[in-house]
């Protein structure tokens, strides 16, 4: 693990996605966190020492979710598949499938494996893994703005985490999608999937990875800025932070959802997946809602200690 130091710095952007404004200043105490995901291996030794099933591994129980076909409560795990040809951006479900068998030990599906990838990010982990394996390592989740603030390096002002070039001059930085989304990879950057974690360089405080190569889960509930400082005005004004924490979680649903009433946490970081011509999520202030009952290929996730805590030893 690595320290962040305390202090403040400008959360969100106003020039991008709308979902990321308004920027806004936010004071941290200092943390520890973890330098890169959590690997294959890492989550390995976790599953070993206490027999835990991931979400992707057990069906889905029909009552939570009515009218779906049985194929789908088997279980399953989403898997980007990417088509033959052009084919525009309008509809992700053309590229992303839900797969009978795909979980963490097999990434792709029936077939495959991690094998020669203990080095690269753990995927197809829901919340509740992730959760569950902070627990284990006396860790938890970061929360947005500790994320953000740790994927800056310190920095501030720029475009990206590394500064105002996507890629500084003509190499790649991030394990992030070069050519033509979704049907052509260029691998400029060497890679289609994940890649191992700290090959690309490390930002200003030796963190790996916290751009690219896959999203990363928080432990924040998904809601705009605005509602989330109003949220946490509210609770402290009232002493009620389990109020406040129910408000949040009930505010992050999406009543529009095809997947039903689940509540979304905030994902961080892009990953090999995102591109210019698609998702420029690429970016520390950059955000997605995910559902917590849902894992992905490209989903991972890192841990923290707080402040008030005492840190590793290394």
């Amino acid at each position: 693990m690595v320290w962040v130091p305390g202090g403040s710095f400008v959360m969100g952007s106003d020039a991008h996605y709308p979902e990321e404004a308004p920027a806004h200043r936010v004071a941290l105490e200092g943390f520890w966190i973890d330098r890169s995901p959590v690997t294959n291996a890492q989550f390995r030794k976790f599953v070993k020492a206490t027999g835990h099933v991931t979400v992707a591994e057990c069906p889905a129980d029909p009552a939570a979710y009515p009218g779906a076909v049985p194929e789908l409560l088997v279980p399953s795990s989403i898997v980007f598949l990417p088509p033959g040809g052009p084919i525009g951006t309008g509809d992700p479900y053309r590229w992303w499938q839900y797969v009978a068998g795909a979980n963490w030990r097999h990434p792709e599906g029936p077939g495959s494996s991690i094998k020669q990838r203990d080095h690269h990010p753990v995927v197809h982990v829901a919340h509740a893994d992730a959760v569950a394996y902070a627990a284990w390592s006396g860790k938890q989740l970061p929360s947005e703005a500790e994320w953000e603030r740790a994927a800056w390096g310190g920095r501030e002002g720029a475009e990206y985490a590394w500064g105002d070039e996507l890629h500084p001059g003509g190499r790649p930085v991030a394990n992030t999608f070069q050519g033509d989304f979704p049907h052509h990879n260029s691998l400029l950057d060497g890679y289609a999937g994940t890649s191992p974690v700290g090959v690309f360089p490390a930002n200003g405080y030796g963190l790996f990875d916290t751009i690219g190569n896959v999203w990363e889960w928080t432990d924040s509930w998904y809601g705009s800025h605005a509602t989330s400082a109003a949220l946490a005005a509210e609770g402290a004004g009232s002493g009620g932070c389990c109020a406040q924490a129910a408000a949040a979680r009930e505010a992050s649903i999406d009543p529009g959802s095809q997947h039903g009433n689940v509540p979304r946490k905030v994902v961080k970081g892009g990953s090999y997946l995102c591109a210019p011509s698609y998702c420029r999520r690429y970016r520390p202030a950059a955000r997605m809602a995910q559902d917590i009952d849902t894992s992905t290929c490209h989903m991972g996730f890192r841990c923290i200690v707080p402040s008030d805590t005492q840190g590793p030893a290394e």
